[in-house]
């Protein structure tokens, strides 16, 4: 593979986007060992299958935009390898079939190391990856990509992660997944408040397009508050050590990215998208030390 084609698979992949795959394992993972169960293999694959989901679900996002020509010459985010002419159909569709399969074959060992639950969660999050933007009720065209995001890359992520080690679903880890899920929204909400007249265009009724820009501005903030409100429930409710306090530190951040929102318009609202996913990260990071220490 030349050098060239391979720039254009890691631009598909859309690696800024992948904090969203890593953080719900990491802080499901932390929250394993902090009630002292956790197997660092589980971890690990569970990982690998959320990346492979991750970017099995940006390859088909492309692809069935580029389709359904929501991917324009207009379009004030990153560049997309299909309507660039990077990537064939026929090659992003061979991919598609290849992330996935992987992903299952991975997960099949989670499955025999637990049980059938996870066979379900693995099963579900390939099928809403697809489903995201294919099939014939596309969710990200029908008001849902929020909602797909919040549950997949947010509340399943982490309970599942958390369910390998404990193999129960608590509501403990359904509590800590709620930031998770929330901040990796913010970096959906940021990038459809951004397309909002090119998705209007086309017809891709994102949240943002239905219920309008002013909403999205306060969807974004409400998750901010959420994620803040969410240590507090658990030095509060269920005993966790000051520590837990740590993502307060993210706060200056947080009030940079509720101005950016307000006021940055088109390809501005790139930095914001970028900085979101970085604070997704940032947040998860020290949310998952605060468990851990």
């Amino acid at each position: 593979m030349s050098n060239s084609k391979l720039n254009s698979w890691i631009l598909a992949a859309r690696p800024k986007t992948l904090p969203a795959a890593l953080v719900p394992v990491m802080v499901g993972s932390s929250l394993a060992y902090h009630q002292g169960k956790f197997y660092p293999l589980y971890s690990l694959i569970a990982l690998i299958c959320s990346l492979l989901i991750q970017i099995g679900t940006n390859f088909t996002n492309d692809l069935y935009d580029h389709l359904k020509g929501a991917d324009t010459a207009k379009r004030k985010g990153p560049l997309r390898v299909l309507s660039a002419g990077l990537i064939s159909v026929n090659e992003m569709k061979k991919a598609i079939a290849f992330v996935f399969g992987l992903t299952f074959l991975l997960g099949l060992y989670l499955v025999y190391v637990t049980d059938l639950n996870i066979f379900l969660i693995g099963v579900f999050s390939i099928i809403a990856g697809l489903a995201y933007t294919a099939g014939p009720f596309p969710l990200a065209y029908h008001g849902l990509g929020d909602l797909f995001v919040f549950l997949f890359f947010g509340i399943i992520g982490t309970m599942g992660t958390f369910y390998l080690h404990h193999q129960e679903f608590s509501i403990l880890s359904f509590l800590v997944s709620l930031p998770v899920g929330a901040l990796i929204t913010n970096i959906l909400i940021v990038n459809n408040y951004r397309d909002f007249e090119e998705d209007k265009q086309a017809g891709k009724n994102t949240l943002a397009v239905i219920l309008g820009r002013k909403f999205s501005r306060y969807e974004y903030i409400f998750f901010l508050l959420l994620s803040f409100f969410i240590p507090f429930v658990l030095y509060f409710k269920y005993n966790f050590d000051e520590i837990i306090f740590l993502p307060y530190l993210t706060l200056p951040a947080a009030t940079i990215l509720v101005k950016m929102i307000f006021n940055f318009q088109g390809q501005q609202l790139n930095k914001t998208l970028e900085l979101s996913a970085k604070f997704s990260a940032l947040y998860g990071l020290l949310f998952s030390a605060g468990m851990i220490l």
